[in-house]
């Protein structure tokens, strides 16, 4: 018997974003830069009702806070680098690998689930349209209180392991005159045939989604 489990329709940009962040990768900023933070590894493995395995990896992960431009005070930014693997052990599925940022919060305690306080145009859901790195650079204004998901990655996949490689990329925030912060993270929906047909998303089982995340980081 098919599922359905949502009507959320999925934009086709994933595969053109995915290759302008491999792009910068080979570029941009080096594991090795002598002012990177290195943030810690992390895995994490979650089984469904009717056994679908996910396993998500988060590796070489750097951030680098850059210099105001022109000390200038009301912006924040850093560089970014890091590998992020999902594996299935069978079916389809759609992985997200993105940021949460934000002005005067703490991201340490959110999630994808948020729903304050965000910024940018609403989606069907509510919830604002991430924002892609196109370029492998994105600068937006954020005011205090306020949150954006930043999006390098959205991508349905249907062999079993998919890994996005990030390198040099720039995450800047316009207006925000206190501290800011961002954290990564991976996200993946799965089913046994997994498909988009007709704008809605479905499967032959039951759906599992999880997602991990990262150690919050300062863009300065």
């Amino acid at each position: 018997m098919r599922t359905t489990f949502t009507s959320l329709r999925r934009q086709a940009v994933g595969a053109a974003v995915v290759a302008t962040v491999a792009a910068v990768g080979l570029s941009g900023l080096g594991a090795g830069g002598a002012h990177a933070l290195r943030l810690p590894d992390g895995g994490k493995k979650s089984t469904g009702i009717d056994g679908q395995v996910v396993t998500l990896k988060r590796t070489s992960e750097y951030a680098h806070t850059q210099p105001s431009p022109a000390n200038n005070g009301m912006v924040r930014s850093a560089r970014v680098s890091g590998i992020y693997t999902a594996r299935i052990n069978r079916g389809g599925g759609n992985v997200q690998v993105g940021y949460l940022v934000g002005c005067q919060v703490n991201v340490g305690g959110l999630d994808m689930g948020i729903s304050g306080g965000l910024y940018g145009s609403p989606g069907s859901g509510g919830l604002p349209v991430p924002l892609p790195l196109l370029g492998g650079n994105l600068s937006f204004p954020l005011a205090p209180g306020q949150i954006q998901v930043v999006q390098a990655l959205d991508k349905n996949f249907y062999k079993k392991v998919v890994s996005i490689q990030l390198s040099g990329v720039e995450i800047a925030v316009q207006g925000c005159a206190g501290f800011a912060q961002a954290r990564s993270f991976i996200k993946v929906l799965a089913a046994d045939n997994y498909s988009t047909d007709r704008g809605t998303v479905g499967g032959d089982s039951g759906a599992i989604q999880t997602t991990l995340y990262g150690k919050p980081f300062s863009l300065g």
